[in-house]
């Protein structure tokens, strides 16, 4: 008989899970396992909501086992460590992002690509080397493998750094990847949500010229004036994609939604790529001659491996890139994952666990 998530492992702990397809969260004990030799133990001090933990909580990608104790943007303090660990020591401020395990030999892991490991154990609702399922960051403490677990630099911001995690690293790693990381490039970004503005501020970081595409006008005020980019068109307007044509090197496209994909190629440069980080529900359609014309290339790109995921963290510490916040507490998690269904935040909750999560 399958032990039941409060018996399965030593150390008693809690958070806000799901149940069933509903994706209410509410109030839920469960255990984690006893710090092993190379495990990190940490008070869990803020989680980032991300809209992928929408789409788990309500099994939207059929992939969902409940509960699902949901957060992969995980910010805390370290208060044990295992007697072979050599990275951490209680007290460090540490993070954990999407992943927790892999299987340490095939050639992504050999490459430090963790994130594209057939064999990766994510963060939250994946069953873990002993045959339990992982628990994510809407909780008060975790334990994971030091090497998934991430220094925080001294001066990055704790809450409005946790973000990052996800967020960060999904929007940092293909344009260092797909070369869009020099300065003078022309950088486009559709959608200006989570993923989307932490993208400006990478791709101005690293001194791109950045062009923000939205189906929205309400949002060029803030998406030249707050967060400095240096064009705004409306995707939807015909003749400011055609005034666009032939104009940028690359696009990182953030949007999870259904969207028209052939508009988005006219504006590549020859050689230009279109690189999706969003995950709509449905197949895109694409003509193979917009693609052959101008040889462009269109492809996609997942979080990054461990070492990327620190050189982003570095990189954001030094160059003051964070995301735009809201900072809620635990109890307003069901509210917040509505909002997140409406887009309705900018641009990114983050929970105060460590204030707010109160024990059953």
């Amino acid at each position: 008989m399958a032990k039941s998530p409060e018996s399965e492992h030593p150390i008693k702990a809690y958070g806000y899970a799901a149940r069933d397809t509903s994706g209410v969260l509410s109030p839920f004990t469960f255990s984690r396992r006893a710090t092993g030799d190379k495990d990190v133990r940490f008070k869990i001090l803020y989680c980032g909501i991300c809209h992928s933990d929408l789409h788990f909580a309500k099994n939207e990608w059929g992939m969902s086992t409940y509960p699902i104790l949901p957060g992969h943007e995980i910010v805390g303090v370290v208060t044990e460590v295992g007697n072979k660990v050599e990275k951490f020591k209680v007290g460090d401020n540490v993070g954990v992002g999407c992943l927790v395990g892999s299987c340490g030999s095939c050639q992504s892991c050999a490459n430090d690509l963790e994130s594209y490991c057939p064999k990766q154990i994510l963060t939250y609702g994946f069953p873990y080397h002993d045959g339990t399922y992982t628990y994510g960051g809407y909780s008060d403490h975790m334990v994971a493998d030091e090497h998934f677990v991430l220094r925080w630099p001294e001066n990055l911001p704790l809450d409005s750094g946790a973000p990052l995690l996800c967020a960060g690293i999904t929007t940092y790693s293909p344009l260092r990847y797909f070369g869009l990381d020099k300065p003078g490039m022309k950088v486009g970004v559709v959608g200006l949500g989570g993923l989307g503005h932490v993208a400006v501020k990478f791709a101005k970081a690293f001194g791109a010229e950045v062009t923000v595409l939205s189906t929205s006008p309400a949002k060029k005020q803030e998406a030249l004036e707050g967060l400095k980019a240096d064009h705004f068109i409306v995707s939807k307007d015909p003749e400011q994609m055609q005034s666009a044509t032939n104009s940028l090197d690359g696009i990182i496209d953030t949007v999870s939604a259904s969207h028209p994909i052939e508009p988005l190629l006219s504006v590549l440069k020859p050689a230009g790529k279109l690189v999706f980080v969003g995950v709509p529900e449905k197949p895109i359609e694409i003509s193979t001659y917009s693609l052959i014309m101008g040889r462009k290339i269109v492809t996609g790109s997942a979080t990054g491996g461990l070492k990327e995921t620190q050189e982003m963290l570095d990189f954001a510490a030094k160059h003051g890139v964070t995301a735009d916040i809201e900072l809620i507490p635990m109890d307003y998690v069901n509210t917040a994952m509505d909002r997140v269904l409406k887009s309705d935040v900018r641009y990114r909750f983050v929970i105060d666990v460590a204030n707010t999560l109160k024990a059953p």
